[in-house]
């Protein structure tokens, strides 16, 4: 009976370690990830509201169910930032109905120096056509 106790907490710990080596140390939060995505879609919102020169507020979002697939360590300007993929659950809130749908996503998240703070990071074309980072603090 202890043998077959012992088996499973042996089991369990190891199970604990293999899920662990797969994440990297010191990466962002699944909050930090859902909040970045909803900062994202509301200024690609904005955006196209914009461009299409439409006098509307920005609609209710809500997202749910991230689900983070990789998490790749980077560097973005000296300082330690992270690519991170999966999907996510977006349901969009309308007069008459709610519409919910399933949205892969990527965002690239920087460490600060301090590490207390992250930021929002994505490429930009600056006029020479040479890529650059353009970062934002997280809201």
């Amino acid at each position: 009976m202890m043998q077959r106790i012992w088996k499973g907490v042996g089991a369990l710990v190891l199970a604990m370690l293999l899920t662990a080596c797969g994440l990297p140390i010191g990466g962002p939060s699944h909050q930090l990830v859902e909040r970045a995505i909803a900062q994202q879609l509301h200024q690609t919102q904005a955006a196209l509201n914009q461009q299409l020169r439409l006098n509307v507020q920005p609609t209710d979002l809500e997202i749910k169910r991230v689900v983070i697939a990789e998490q790749t360590p980077l560097i973005i300007e000296d300082l330690k930032a992270f690519r991170v993929r999966g999907t996510y659950n977006v349901t969009t809130k309308l007069p008459t109905r709610r519409i919910t749908q399933q949205n892969p996503f990527e965002v690239y998240l920087q460490r600060q120096k301090e590490g207390k703070t992250w930021r929002l990071a994505h490429l930009e074309t600056d006029d020479n056509g040479q890529s650059l980072w353009v970062t934002q603090r997280l809201q």
